[in-house]
């Protein structure tokens, strides 16, 4: 009898101590790295996910979300989270196109189609599995969308743009495709950190910015060094963002984690759109109460900015295999919705 209780004692101790290691080894305590200084990306963006996370663990996944510049510099978030400096990172796949063009296809260009035809294509045609298997194998990294914007501001402007001749020589501050792409219609693009910007605009470094949808563009007080608020993006139709994690500190989490990590980004993206949609509704009346005049681009730069996306997407296909792989992707995908406005939209008078 005394030989089965020690038995039993010895196995009892094992289990509690097993059982503790398993529950300890489920903390978790990561860092996460942002291109942003404050503003909607920040807080409904990379705060939001990192407060859903928390509470769908439980409190047993904390994540420390850092400004831009904390961790490392804002355009090369994805280098911070390759060098383990920091285990997460909240940026837009598009700061890397320099590396590979492919990847302004998963963020959004002059080319690409509208926010809500991109998240049926990312979540239900195996977008989201196409950009993860880029990241993978061309950075090392594991990416997922996180945050979803809709067509952006064309400009914030210091001089008003409407025609094409307007855009000859105009200095604008952007980043990803559209630098190449405007200069091809006659611009004067740079690029630069968004905490630069402001300044930038104040000191007439440059004469206008795009930066974001019109709510996301309120914080950072864009209206208070420029005059015109220039619509629609056409430069940016749609802009998904996305979630790195360094493969290290991915490995730490069990399975059901990993998932719960994915549902946490996928409830975040999906209230950003929401978010959004609403704010942008409001925020046109923001920026006229401020004196700021909204001004239409003229049919030709609608036109002549989309036309000239696909036609640089081509371009780039003939010489890249793999933005090759993925424009086809979307394209058969998107060609499903080609009549879509004749089934979801009704026409009214």
């Amino acid at each position: 009898m005394k030989t089965i209780n020690k038995l039993l004692a010895t196995i009892v101790a094992t289990l509690l101590i097993f059982s503790s290691s398993v529950f300890a080894a489920d903390k978790h305590k990561f860092k996460m790295a942002t291109s942003w200084g404050g503003g909607p990306l920040m807080e409904i963006g990379a705060k939001a996910f990192a407060e859903n996370v928390k509470r769908m663990s439980n409190g047993r996944i904390q994540i420390e979300v850092f400004p831009s510049g904390t961790l490392g510099p804002g355009l090369k978030v994805s280098e911070t989270v390759k060098n383990g400096v920091a285990d997460m990172g909240h940026t837009w796949i598009g700061y890397d196109w320099g590396k590979d063009k492919t990847a302004v296809l998963f963020g959004g260009y002059a080319g690409s189609s509208d926010t809500e035809k991109m998240l049926h294509w990312l979540y239900r045609a195996g977008g989201a599995e196409l950009q993860r298997e880029f990241r993978d194998q061309k950075f090392g990294l594991i990416s997922m969308p996180l945050f979803v914007r809709t067509s952006e501001v064309f400009l914030h402007s210091r001089k008003p743009v409407k025609t094409l001749k307007d855009l000859q020589g105009l200095k604008l501050r952007t980043a990803g495709a559209w630098l190449e792409i405007s200069k091809g219609m006659g611009a004067s693009p740079v690029t630069m950190p968004g905490g630069e910007v402001y300044t930038a605009l104040e000191r007439g470094t440059i004469d206008a910015t795009e930066w974001g949808t019109l709510y996301e563009n309120k914080s950072p007080g864009f209206h208070k060094v420029t005059k015109y608020v220039i619509i629609p993006g056409v430069h940016q139709p749609t802009a998904p963002f996305e979630l790195l994690i360094n493969k290290k500190a991915w490995g730490k989490l069990s399975s059901e984690d990993k998932k719960l990590v994915e549902d946490a980004a996928f409830m975040t993206t999906m209230n950003s759109w929401l978010t959004i949609g609403d704010e942008d509704a409001k925020a046109l009346e923001f920026f006229k109460s401020k004196g700021n005049e909204i001004i239409e681009l003229a049919p030709e730069v609608q036109y002549e900015g989309r036309e000239a996306g696909v036609k640089w997407a081509e371009g780039v296909a003939k010489e890249n295999a793999y933005f090759k792989k993925v424009l086809d992707h979307q394209l058969k995908y998107f060609e499903l919705w080609k009549d879509s406005s004749k089934y979801r939209n009704v026409k009214v008078r």
